[in-house]
């Protein structure tokens, strides 16, 4: 079990970007799992920690999918 979870500020922030037209898809992705592990105890997918790895190593991406990326990395399963 995570004993990490989405922080309010975050979780708020990634509520907003589900709700927007104009957030990529990359970036609805990730704030999606940030939502999803919002006081859950639930940890980081596979895939997901793979995407989020990939957002954080690319110089491509806003420093909000950044901060996504960073909280669903920081849930993920420590023993991969």
């Amino acid at each position: 079990m995570n004993k990490k979870s989405s922080g309010q500020k975050l979780s708020t922030q990634a509520s907003k970007i589900m709700r927007s037209n104009n957030s990529s898809q990359i970036q609805k992705s990730l704030a999606a799992s940030v939502l999803s592990q919002r006081n859950t105890g639930k940890i980081t997918g596979k895939a997901m920690e793979t995407k989020a790895s990939m957002v954080m190593n690319s110089n491509k991406y806003s420093g909000t999918t950044k901060s996504l990326a960073a909280s669903v990395l920081s849930q993920s399963d420590k023993n991969r």
